[in-house]
């Protein structure tokens, strides 16, 4: 990879050329238009304008997969031709910039008229364009010492019910929590600030049931506070984190924007727990949005340390293959010879019947494995149910199926009979 450049691949359908297509995505992000304009020089052209590196043509269809005025007008009838476009973009053209980086691979280009699906399927970055970007702050060293978890897969869950709670329920709750011995407890990411529970209460009420816990016990829990508001309001929420000994706060990474986060990751040595609610609707559809690859690429420049992947065999509309590509793209160096890997947090209706099948298909367990139901719902209470997940774990790494290693462990066997029913 070129240091003065970056790539962008995209799927593309259209039913004109996908070659001419090409160079107009290329001219529209970089620095053409429809017409050449005055001062638009060769010279201008040759230093700015993004090359379109390859194009690959794909399968052709009879119906296109998006509405597009402009082809209609244009009396485009089709069929609708499919390719796969890759084209590299001048740094100098962006700088340390990461709304505009994230404006020019994934801006106007899905709206231009030539096209009926557009997909940003992957990004590449040079290993010195990357470090003019922010790092992960903790990583997934950090979050294991905060966690007092050395080796293994981390165990976290979920504050539920995600409202309603006061601070002293709250509070409450997480000393039940940390007593089951997880590692990590994060809120729910519609539970911010809320007026029966407003953050400059519950963050001191929930700290002091964790610092008496480490107190007690010598293990220390990561707490991930919810602090999404407007910037200003995040940057206050996490000074107050910092203050009461918390390691961790979450942000919804969607609703608060590439440029609150930096802000945020500049102004804090806090562990960030990135939320990607909403991602869903960049990614759902085949031929439109991005591909959780570039999505995190964009989001690990500004600085995140954790990034939520959902889970395998879960409740939501991805699928298995997805979540492992999407946690290995978070555990991957964004360019070669980096160490920035970002820690993947599962969840989504995980339990202990969902490790086995998580544990063979990512291949390590630098991971946190985050339970709901499956630590809260257990039959035997939330302390049996962090010790089914833990011995989940261990049967997984010995290679040992969950029914065999459940005859001789309690809170797993329960866990399979209470939830492996439902």
């Amino acid at each position: 990879m070129a240091p003065d450049r970056f790539e962008a691949t995209y799927l593309i359908e259209t039913p004109l050329d996908p070659l001419r297509v090409a160079d107009i995505m290329a001219g529209e992000q970089s620095c053409g238009t429809f017409t050449r304009v005055q001062g638009e020089t060769d010279e201008l052209r040759n230093r700015a304008r993004a090359v379109v590196e390859s194009v690959d043509e794909l399968e052709t269809v009879s119906q296109p997969a998006l509405p597009n005025a402009w082809l209609e007008r244009q009396n485009h009838p089709g069929p609708w031709r499919r390719a796969r476009v890759r084209i590299s973009f001048p740094t100098d053209n962006v700088g340390a910039n990461l709304p505009t980086l994230a404006s020019t691979v994934a801006g106007n280009l899905y709206d231009l008229g030539e096209s009926t699906g557009m997909r940003l399927e992957s990004m590449r970055i040079s290993a010195d364009y990357r470090k003019r970007f922010d790092m992960p702050r903790v990583g997934i060293a950090g979050t294991r010492a905060a966690t007092g978890v050395a080796r293994g897969a981390m165990v976290g869950t979920i504050i539920k019910p995600n409202v309603g709670l006061s601070p002293e329920q709250t509070a409450a709750l997480v000393a039940q929590l940390c007593a089951a011995g997880v590692d990590f407890i994060k809120d729910d990411e519609i539970c911010a600030d809320p007026v029966h529970a407003p953050l400059a209460q519950r963050v001191p009420a929930v700290m002091r049931v964790v610092r008496e816990h480490e107190q007690r016990s010598g293990k220390p829990v990561m707490v991930a506070f919810n602090i999404t508001d407007e910037t200003d309001a995040m940057l206050r929420h996490a000074e107050l984190v910092e203050r009461e000994g918390g390691s961790c706060v979450m942000v919804s990474l969607n609703a608060c924007g590439f440029s609150a986060v930096q802000t945020l990751r500049r102004a804090t040595s806090l562990a960030l727990h990135g939320h990607r609610n909403g991602y869903g609707a960049f990614s759902r559809h085949p031929l439109l949005g991005m591909s959780f690859q570039a999505y995190q690429l964009l989001w690990r420049l500004a600085g995140v340390d954790h990034m939520h992947v959902h889970g395998l065999q879960g409740k939501f509309s991805q699928s298995d293959e997805e979540v492992v590509a999407s946690a290995r793209d978070c555990l991957n160096p964004l360019a070669s010879g980096l160490n920035d890997a970002v820690l993947p947090a599962f969840s989504s209706g995980q339990w202990a019947g969902t490790v086995p099948v998580t544990h063979d298909a990512v291949g390590t367990d630098d991971l946190l494995f985050m339970s709901g139901g499956g630590i809260l719902a257990h039959p035997d209470g939330p302390a049996a149910g962090v010790t089914s997940l833990r011995q989940a774990w261990e049967a997984a790494q010995a290679g040992i199926p969950l029914a065999d290693f459940a005859r001789h462990t309690s809170e797993l066997r329960r866990a399979l009979e209470f939830f492996g029913s439902r």
